[in-house]
């Protein structure tokens, strides 16, 4: 087998940028590694955060409220315009084009990472997702959707799939006695770039605001200036190690996962049936609870109304204005409190996983979210508040979960060798389940409303469906069996592909990695750490509202 079939294309490049210059030295701290991937994921992860642009940026040109562009324009008009203003729907297609993208170039990129190393990946992922904002102010100051969406959509969305795959496949090269944990920490990073970067665009967006402008331009530019050092920053910390390294002491523990020392060559990762059972197994865990964060602020007001400011019955138009504020406290709350067990959940289930094995912690997600997805319409109908958020609140933290130990599940099988690629591959499914589960929520929801079902009754039908979603993946999860010995390298290829990828074959890795935390991993973390506790902070006072 030739190092280009596995590899996925030619042979790393030399230099500062090539793979062997960054292999550790002896003394170096793999405990450096997990802020540098945070860095990163907490950047990208302001996809989520998008969110709070779309209205600004639906009345640009009066600052105060739309101008409607004339009936029957379609959306084909808003993409030139400078006359009259984006609709909601058009400009959050901008965060759909991103998703899209993320899967695409996560599969795309993948073998590249391989080759090349972290350092390469995570500088282009550097300039691609923060030039995307600098083109998205642009676009915005001119007026010009399409830009927007060339810009922070396709560019950006190339940003966030290289990104995305970056710091995970490094984690897991680095902590094969915790892969778990460690992919945890860099997911649960991306998982809180939107509780950093929303309410830190909120409060730019304030500062530059005008009379004549709703200040999206600077704010997207500062944004991008901010990602652009912390990426950078990330980037250049990243290391790999040697070439059959091994923390010291370590053993694998084949009771509780599988553990591969073997590595399946990127060509033939997806010949095998595990991968598309994994692919089934993440898109339907993810479409599942993608299409709940969505939908999560009119559901919650769709099905208990007045009964948020205990006044069940009344519909929201008859509320008092003290009590319509009080609603929509409550309605922000939900989501920020849905985002909190989202992060949560990445680091939790992922570091379960690691003692009860990544096919026993998919089992929990799809039997009990499934039997949550099935209560979830008696408690609405009961008006049980507090049961709901906390059933909603806990299907949220295993599809946060899902992310995070989908990348470990992945080398436990396919080996650590080209994770990284076979793990952006199997990212389509994201992007896949993105679009299904938004649609399919929003859809069954306007289905229902035609149909005259009262609004508490709206997402009964929905609920069932995703839960039986869950079935599904609940048994292609349980299809999964070890990887044939036919799909493996043998030993020969696989010390060709390394020598091709740059990474030393025979390296004296005394001292490299076996450090605990320490004075400058502590510093790092700190790093890291400080905006997401800011961003807890105003993610609590949002949360707190709805209790």
């Amino acid at each position: 087998m030739s190092s280009i079939a596995s590899t996925g294309g030619p042979v790393a490049t030399s230099g500062f940028f090539s793979r062997d210059s960054i292999v550790a030295k002896p003394g170096f701290n793999r405990w450096t590694i997990p802020p540098a991937a945070i860095a990163i994921h907490m950047c990208i992860g302001m996809a989520y955060g998008l969110v709070v642009f779309w209205l600004p940026l639906s009345h640009l040109l009066n600052g105060t409220k739309p101008v409607a562009c004339p009936a029957g324009s379609g959306l084909f008009n808003e993409l030139f315009t400078t006359t009259c203003d984006w609709s909601i729907f058009s400009v959050s297609l901008t965060f759909a084009i991103g998703i899209v993208v993320l899967g695409s170039s996560a599969a795309l990129f993948g073998g590249w990472l391989e080759r090349v190393g972290p350092r390469t990946t995570g500088i282009v992922a550097a300039l691609c997702w923060p030039l995307g904002f600098l083109i998205g102010a642009f676009a915005i100051s001119i007026h010009q959707l399409w830009l927007l969406w060339l810009g922070l959509g396709v560019l950006g969305g190339i940003g966030l799939g290289i990104g995305y795959i970056t710091p995970v496949s490094t984690l897991i090269k680095w902590f094969p006695d915790r892969r778990g944990m460690a992919t945890g920490m860099a997911i649960m990073g991306f998982g809180g770039g939107a509780m950093v970067g929303a309410p830190l665009a909120n409060q730019l967006m304030q500062h530059f605001k005008t009379p004549a402008g709703v200040g999206v331009v600077m704010t997207f530019v500062v944004l991008g200036i901010l990602y652009f050092i912390f990426m950078m920053i990330g980037a250049f910390l990243f290391r790999v190690p040697p070439d059959g390294w091994q923390p010291e002491g370590f053993t694998p523990k084949s009771s509780a996962t599988i553990m591969n020392k073997r590595s399946v060559a990127l060509a033939s990762a997806h010949k095998t049936p595990q991968f598309w059972l994994l692919w089934l197994v993440l898109f339907l865990n993810v479409s599942a609870g993608i299409g709940v964060i969505g939908m999560a602020a009119p559901m919650l007001n769709d099905i208990f109304g007045g009964a948020l400011v205990n006044k069940a019955g009344t519909p929201l138009s008859a509320l008092s204005g003290p009590d319509k504020i009080a609603v929509a406290a409550i309605l922000a709350g939900f989501p920020a409190l849905l985002s909190l067990f989202n992060i949560g959940g990445r680091f939790f289930w992922a570091s379960i996983s690691d003692r009860i094995g990544r096919k026993m912690t998919y089992v929990v997600f799809f039997v009990l979210g499934g039997l949550l997805y099935a209560l979830v319409p008696t408690l609405a109908h009961d008006a049980q508040l507090a049961l709901f958020t906390l059933a909603v609140c806990v299907i949220l933290s295993m599809y946060g979960g899902g992310f995070s130990t989908i990348p470990a599940y992945l080398a436990d099988l396919f080996g650590t060798q080209f994770v990284g690629a076979i793990h952006g591959r199997l990212l389509t499914a994201w992007s896949a389940a993105g679009a299904v589960g938004v649609f399919l929520v929003g859809w069954l929801r306007q289905v229902e409303i035609g149909a005259g079902v009262p609004k508490d009754h709206l997402y009964d039908g929905t609920f069932y469906i995703l839960a039986s979603f869950l079935v599904v993946g609940l048994v292609c999860n349980l299809l999964v069996r070890p990887v044939a010995d036919k799909w493996f390298m043998t030993e020969a290829e696989l010390a060709e592909v390394q020598h091709h990828a740059g990474v030393p074959v025979k390296v004296d890795s005394y001292g490299i990695g076996y450090g605990g935390i320490d004075t400058s991993s502590i510093i790092a973390f700190a790093i890291v750490g400080i905006p997401l506790l800011w961003g807890l902070y105003y993610t609590l006072l949002a949360a707190v509202k709805l209790l």
